[in-house]
């Protein structure tokens, strides 16, 4: 089945058939075609016939729809999910060891 949805930058689709949701991250008018950015992070370019033999259909993002988008900011997510704590970022840096730090080899 073709689809009638025509491809927007910042929209989600689903796969009718695989029941797969992707993202359009970009349309390059220049070369004819669309930038996809799959739920698990996989990027896929289609050109504009094969777009339009897709059988998708535009829907909703997904509940947790920064997997794909790869975003960590706290501020991004509009809550206080965070994967760094801040101590992490306040510790010295000595967790390496340099050149002047080692004995001399024999």
């Amino acid at each position: 089945m073709d689809t009638k949805a025509d491809p927007i930058i910042d929209n989600w689709y689903c796969h009718l058939d695989k029941g797969q949701r992707f993202f359009v991250v970009a349309i390059d008018e220049d070369t004819q075609t669309i930038e996809v950015q799959h739920f698990d992070g996989n990027i896929e370019e289609f050109d504009l016939a094969t777009w339009y033999k897709l059988d998708i259909d535009r829907c909703e993002p997904p509940e947790n729809w920064s997997g794909a988008l790869d975003i960590d900011d706290v501020d991004d997510f509009g809550t206080e999910i965070t994967d760094t704590k801040p101590a992490d970022w306040d510790a010295p840096f000595n967790e390496f060891e340099t050149w002047k730090d080692k004995p001399p080899e024999e």
